[in-house]
């Protein structure tokens, strides 16, 4: 009998063994617009391969603390645990430790007791990344919480709230699984900039750059529009050498 039970327990034994997560470097990009990196501390990223995961499954982002495992996997930066809000067999959505230093950081996929490669991957202090909206506009909003659009534009003047990911870190710093319950600025909040159609904002009419309460890696940066202002110009933010990408209008008249 046992001539006969050993060989067939070592197949079986075999056949459970997990393929190792693969991916590249070059599979590892920023979640808001696939762009390469570099990123930023608490910049959502994704990495995208095959055997990621054996699970789909996606964490909540506005309530308690995030997940460091989700569907058996997890993602390691510099070996400490990262934050996880989806897996799949081919993507992963997480974020970068908000206390990551800056540099040249590896990256490991871990799935069901098997390791990917480590791959390397650059942090900066910011990397911002303003979030589309469709059309060629920006995500913002009015004061009152509604939606900046072709059919609810603003106007010279006006409050504006706007949202992009990558800011880096914050003063206080959080805990790296926890979600703001309330504002938190971001700690370069000196060297950023609001370029409306190629042109600084002045700095007194931006009042706050931080975390959205209650949303993981969101950031918004609280300002007023210039009194006398072009329809539908380019916005841009930039923090120190860093500007987010061209092309991305807010819808004013």
């Amino acid at each position: 009998m046992r001539k006969i039970f050993w060989p067939i327990l070592a197949l079986a034994t075999l056949g459970t063994i997990r393929a190792a997560p693969s991916y590249l470097a070059s599979g590892i990009v920023n979640a808001i617009d696939f762009s390469p990196g570099p990123f930023a501390p608490n910049s959502v990223v994704s990495i995208f391969g095959t055997n990621l995961s054996f699970a789909t499954q996606a964490s909540s982002v506005t309530a308690g603390d995030l997940p460091t495992e989700l569907g058996y996997t997890r993602v390691y930066v510099d070996q400490s645990l990262a934050p996880i809000l989806y897996v799949s067999p081919g993507q992963i959505n997480f974020l970068i430790p908000g206390n990551q230093d800056v540099g040249d950081v590896k990256v490991r996929v871990y799935c069901q007791g098997v390791y990917g490669p480590e791959v390397v991957i650059q942090v900066k202090d910011a990397v911002p990344t303003l979030i589309p909206a469709g059309g060629g506009y920006v995500a913002a909003t009015h004061a009152d919480g509604s939606l900046i659009t072709p059919d609810s534009p603003a106007h010279g003047g006006d409050p504006v709230v706007l949202y992009l990911t990558g800011l880096g870190k914050t003063s206080p710093s959080l805990g790296v699984t926890t979600i703001p319950k309330t504002p938190v600025w971001i700690v370069d909040f000196a060297d950023l900039k609001v370029l409306v159609a190629g042109t600084a904002v002045d700095s007194p009419r931006v009042f706050y750059a931080g975390l959205t309460p209650n949303f993981a890696g969101l950031y918004q940066i609280n300002w007023f529009l210039p009194d006398v202002v072009s329809a539908d110009p380019e916005i841009r933010v930039a923090v120190g050498p860093q500007v987010s990408t061209a092309g991305t209008k807010l819808a004013v008249k």
